[in-house]
């Protein structure tokens, strides 16, 4: 994925604009990332006058709506007034790119332009939950889960609102380039890389903070991030934060709006990933040092969270064929 299109038109929300912006822009500071080109689409393109953002900001489209049919995926961002129409062109734009099976994704109330388009009809989808309801009156085909960050078939993709734009943007540059892309971006915007839970899940980074000796939680994050092979139990982990388990588990939703073995879970997911992208490791040693114990037991757990098995992934993001790993 690299040629990447951004839909804008009259009334697109300037931050979901400026999130696209940031996590495909090229920097020098982003040595090592993938490259991209962002294009800006719109109608009329540069000769059809700026677009008029949210909050009185105007953005000049680089390209027409043809573009985006050389994009490999297109994002329309969220819009001020979800029930306003939206004009005929922009979304005879948006069903010629699905029909020529280019993914799309919308942040927030862009799911409203999608369905206006047909584009989520028998799909899930989500949008900010202060919106949920009226998606779901407005386009009764359309299944819409108001408690999820974001969702998709990998055909077309939609957030809720606001910092779920941003996981779903990271969540497709980690499908595409993988976790380690991913998490270079978001350290880069000083956000979490992965984030579990919903809608009501309102919280900062599920990893460590920097201030671990004074956070009795993330010191015990630390060090389970630091031994993941070990058997871990909310008992040892209360333990080390000398806490009984009740107000340990209490705190720790608190904390990172998980509890602590799920976060437990995606930690060691996310630490296989990481060795299956960057060492030659067979995929039970991979299991074994991430705290999985073997391959069967990791493959199902991966499937769950990535949505491919170990050795799939291996060979998507470092184009080897698993060598001795068998068919994990």
């Amino acid at each position: 994925m690299r040629e990447v299109g951004c839909l804008i038109f009259d009334g697109v929300r300037a931050f979901d604009y400026a999130v696209i912006g940031e996590v495909w822009s090229n920097r020098a500071s982003r040595p090592g990332l993938p490259t991209y080109d962002l294009r800006v689409c719109g109608p009329g393109g540069p000769d059809g006058g700026p677009v008029r953002l949210s909050g009185g900001l105007e953005r000049r489209p680089d390209h027409g709506l043809d573009a985006l049919l050389d994009c490999e995926l297109v994002i329309v961002p969220g819009i001020e007034d979800p029930v306003a129409p939206t004009a005929p062109a922009v979304l005879d734009a948006l069903r010629a790119v699905h029909r020529r099976g280019i993914p799309l994704a919308s942040l927030c109330a862009g799911a409203f332009v999608l369905a206006e388009a047909g584009l989520l009809d028998g799909r899930t989808a989500t949008t900010h939950w202060w919106l949920a309801s009226r998606l779901a009156e407005r386009h009764p085909a359309v299944d819409v889960r108001p408690e999820v960050l974001f969702t998709g078939d990998g055909s077309v993709w939609t957030s809720a609102g606001v910092a779920a734009g941003i996981d779903l943007c990271l969540h497709l540059v980690r499908a595409a380039h993988g976790q380690q892309a991913a998490a270079a971006i978001a350290r880069a915007m000083v956000t979490a890389p992965f984030r579990s839970g919903g809608q009501a899940q309102f919280i900062p980074s599920p990893v460590p903070e920097e201030s671990g000796r004074a956070d009795p939680l993330a010191r015990v994050r630390a060090e389970v991030l630091g031994a993941l092979d070990t058997a871990w139990t909310v008992r040892r982990m209360a333990g080390l934060a000398l806490m009984s388990e009740r107000s340990f588990a209490r705190r720790f939703v608190d904390a990172t709006g998980t509890t602590p073995l799920r976060w437990l879970l995606e930690q060691r997911v996310l630490a296989a990933q990481r060795l299956l992208e960057e060492s030659d490791l067979p995929v039970d040693e991979i299991a074994v040092r991430c705290g999985f114990g073997s391959a069967v037991s990791l493959r199902p757990a991966f499937v769950r969270r990535v949505g491919v098995a170990p050795r799939e992934y291996r060979r998507t993001f470092r184009g080897r064929e698993g060598g001795a790993d068998g068919p994990v």
